[in-house]
């Protein structure tokens, strides 16, 4: 268990507590309004422990904690909305029919399911995209980086400012992969390989060739890339 469930636990505890004081101090009729008024009181608070274990599982990233928010406010707002319509139920226990009651009572748990499933399918497929993303992004982080270390294996300055001014076009190009785009990546790759190999013999002539090559071959990805939007 880790701080912050600790300190949840606390919380919940001690909103257990309060709402139990105020439920048995004040001179409210015991009768089956009341007694439904706190079960599902307690339920509601109960019920955190849960809604928090959902919204925030062990092992998770920071990023699906952080989409595991819109779950706990969810539980947060259905238990404060039962708390409150319990204690109304209690002043009301003496004039209020036990139907409305149970009616009244069950409303909140079905709007707190039904938000809390919506809630959690709804970060599993931000967890579905941003995997997705990263992966169609893949190929693209790998050639920047390919392209930014060829400077610094180069000895004339003039050639260097050309690889700087390379290592500036794939970094800036759309990061983004497609069906269209793959095998202009894969030749990508291949010529960067092939630049990285010219300028490590110090063949200065296939060097310059191949950084044309490697131009025309981002230009027409670019090309691509912006024709698809």
């Amino acid at each position: 268990m880790t701080k912050s469930d600790t300190r949840r636990y606390i919380i919940l505890v001690t909103i257990f507590f309060v709402f139990s004081v105020i439920t048995f101090a004040a001179p409210f009729k015991r009768n089956a309004v009341f007694w439904l008024a706190y079960v599902f009181g307690a339920v509601a608070i109960a019920a955190q422990f849960f809604i928090f274990k959902v919204a925030f599982k062990e092992g998770m990233d920071v990023r699906s904690k952080f989409y595991g928010f819109p779950i706990a406010r969810v539980g947060v707002i259905y238990m404060a909305a039962q708390l409150a319509l319990s204690l109304i139920e209690m002043i009301l226990a003496g004039r209020l029919p036990t139907w409305i009651a149970q009616i009244g009572n069950a409303l909140p748990i079905a709007f707190a399911v039904i938000g809390i499933v919506a809630a959690d399918t709804m970060r599993e497929e931000v967890e579905k995209q941003d995997v997705k993303v990263v992966s169609e992004t893949t190929n693209m982080r790998a050639l920047i980086s390919a392209a930014g270390a060829l400077p610094a294996l180069c000895a004339d300055e003039g050639m260097k400012k050309t690889l700087g001014t390379l290592a500036e076009e794939f970094r800036y190009s759309d990061p983004v992969s497609s069906a269209d785009t793959k095998y202009l990546e894969l030749e990508l790759k291949q010529q960067l390989g092939d630049l990285k190999k010219a300028l490590v013999d110090n063949d200065a002539e296939a060097a310059k060739a191949l950084m044309v090559k490697v131009m025309d071959t981002l230009a027409e990805r670019n090309r691509i890339c912006k024709a698809s939007k």
